[in-house]
């Protein structure tokens, strides 16, 4: 697992421990007791980014990003786990996808586990995840480091910028996002 940032690493989990919700949300997950299972995307990208605007609430998610990894599991097991989830807490809106079997959808060879996954997302500062390791303690999984989400860029990530396909999904998902709308500090950089 590569290393990440102490001072950055420190304020996130400090930031994850002072939002309750934030932690019931880890502790469902970590009540399923997977082997791979992360909170991600948006549900670490907009606490962090709130809370550098000094925004007084949270901005609402679309949905809870679970991120699973589990080899030789189709579709109907990511139905399973939500259901899980929101028979525990009904009132998030979840959304489970199993990394390993998403290099199919964007045309990549088999990822080698959810850290891998990571590499292969579009933008540096979602590329960011969360869990709860044995204790209880929070765990953050972060292929490209937290400075470009501390520092409120927005990039491609190397694997985004090395195929024209993926540079494109990445430069439409930054127009349908508009996040400097909600956030008026980030800077999204076209490559």
């Amino acid at each position: 697992m590569m290393r990440i940032e102490g001072s950055h690493e420190a304020q996130l989990r400090a930031w994850i421990a002072a939002d309750p919700w934030r932690r019931t949300c880890l502790e469902a997950t970590a009540a399923l007791d997977l082997s791979e299972c992360w909170l991600g995307a948006g549900f670490i990208r907009n606490l962090v980014w709130d809370r550098l605007h000094g925004f007084p609430a949270p901005t609402p998610l679309a949905d809870v990003d679970v991120l699973t990894f589990e080899p030789g599991t189709g579709s109907e097991r990511e139905i399973q786990i939500e259901a899980a989830l929101a028979s525990a807490l009904p009132a998030v809106p979840w959304s489970v996808k199993n990394q390993a079997r998403m290099h199919a959808r964007n045309g990549d060879a088999h990822y080698r586990d959810t850290e891998d996954a990571l590499r292969h997302w579009l933008e540096t500062p979602t590329a960011v995840a969360a869990r709860l390791a044995a204790g209880g303690a929070v765990e953050i999984l972060a292929p490209f480091g937290l400075t470009d989400l501390f520092g409120l860029t927005v990039r491609p990530t190397p694997h985004a910028r090395s195929r024209r396909d993926r540079l494109k999904a990445y430069r439409l998902r930054m127009a349908e996002k508009a996040w400097p709308a909600t956030w008026p500090s980030v800077r999204v950089y076209a490559s």
